[in-house]
């Protein structure tokens, strides 16, 4: 009936079925930004934030998130991550988020560095929206995938 993969002959979600394939090296990287005030940028470098440390809490939630999503994202594999790494970058502008993740398996590790990104951008709103509630967080998106069956990907 359909292309995707996780619709059914009738169109009904399903998990897939990846017992027939191969493990192999599988890599991800995903990108966000959170869009912030000078201000507020200036209070998160100069470590004066009411919360304490935003960026330490968003780097291991980051990293909590992408362990536990195949408990948040219905239709994800359980994985044995073998790496996640959360980068944080204070710029003028806001604080960019890079999450890369990685496993040998039978499927690949998008999700858990896109879930990555997303949670480390939402804990950074929640610790700095008592001094700002305009804060957004933007342009959630996979940069870098490689192994499977689907070959490499690069694009920024």
């Amino acid at each position: 009936m359909s292309e995707l993969s996780h619709l059914d002959e009738k169109g009904n979600a399903r998990m897939v079925d990846v017992g027939a394939k191969p493990e192999t090296d599988r890599r991800a990287v995903a990108r966000g930004k959170l869009m912030l005030s000078p201000a507020t940028v200036a209070l998160v470098r100069d470590g004066k934030t009411p919360k304490g440390d935003v960026l330490a809490a968003a780097r291991l939630a980051g990293i909590m998130a992408a362990k536990k999503t195949s408990e948040i994202i219905p239709l994800a594999h359980p994985l044995p991550l073998t790496h996640v790494a959360v980068e944080l970058v204070v710029g003028d502008d806001g604080i960019a988020i890079e999450a890369t993740a990685a496993t040998t398996g039978k499927t690949g590790v998008e999700m858990e560095a896109l879930t990555a990104v997303a949670v480390a951008g939402l804990t950074l709103y929640d610790m700095l929206k008592a001094v700002e509630r305009g804060a957004r967080l933007t342009d959630v998106r996979l940069t870098e995938k490689s192994g499977g069956r689907s070959g490499d990907l690069k694009r920024e």
